[in-house]
């Protein structure tokens, strides 16, 4: 196998995986800037021109992160971090759909659609004007978020640390930094953040 990787939360997502996983796989970086994503050799990889994307040993590329890191799972059930059962997979994979799709989603969006337009609107469509309810609305569901955690469940899937605290976390760590900063109100995600942040496989 072989990752065809870059910056960003997406990558950094399976960097993080397979640094949980304990596993190598080989890299290739993609330059963004350069716009090396969107040139034919890697169009071939990914059609949509996105990183990560994962070349296997049969020749084949598998793209969409989610399904990356699940691979990886069925490949290297060692070390489990979507579940062992399909009770803990299932609820893994519910909290994941959760934050992707209402925190992940919005932050990325509300990025590409306002501090990152000038970047992005040569590349896809953009809607400028949906950033600021973008960003309202990501910081409402990292509100509802904090109460789920009041219980002081260590991570999303309680006990167990799974991809879905590997997605949240690489999305609102990378784009606090970038015009959506974390609400310090929001005491119990704080906290969760500091608590995956002291893991070694975050310096990935």
């Amino acid at each position: 196998m072989r990752l065809y990787n870059s910056f960003g939360p997406n990558p950094k997502v399976v960097s993080i995986f397979i640094s949980e996983k304990d596993i190598t796989i080989p890299l290739e970086t993609v330059d963004l800037r350069a716009g090396e994503n969107r040139q034919e050799v890697h169009l071939k990889r990914n059609p949509h021109g996105q990183t990560p994307t994962l070349e296997l040993d049969d020749g084949s590329y598998l793209s969409e992160i989610t399904a990356i890191c699940e691979y990886l799972e069925d490949k290297y059930p060692r070390l489990p971090l979507i579940g062992s059962s399909p009770e803990e997979k299932a609820e893994c994979r519910r909290w994941t759909r959760h934050v992707d799709l209402n925190i992940c989603e919005p932050l990325a969006n509300a990025y590409r659609f306002g501090e990152g337009n000038d970047f992005f609107r040569s590349r896809i469509l953009t809607a400028p004007e949906a950033a600021p309810g973008l960003k309202a609305i990501a910081q409402d569901r990292l509100k509802w978020l904090d109460g789920q955690m009041a219980d002081r469940r260590p991570y999303l899937c309680g006990k167990r640390f799974t991809l879905g605290d590997i997605l949240l976390y690489c999305f609102v760590t990378f784009f606090a930094k970038v015009g959506q900063p974390i609400n310090p109100a929001n005491e119990n995600v704080v906290a969760w953040i500091e608590r995956v942040g002291q893991r070694p496989s975050t310096k990935a």
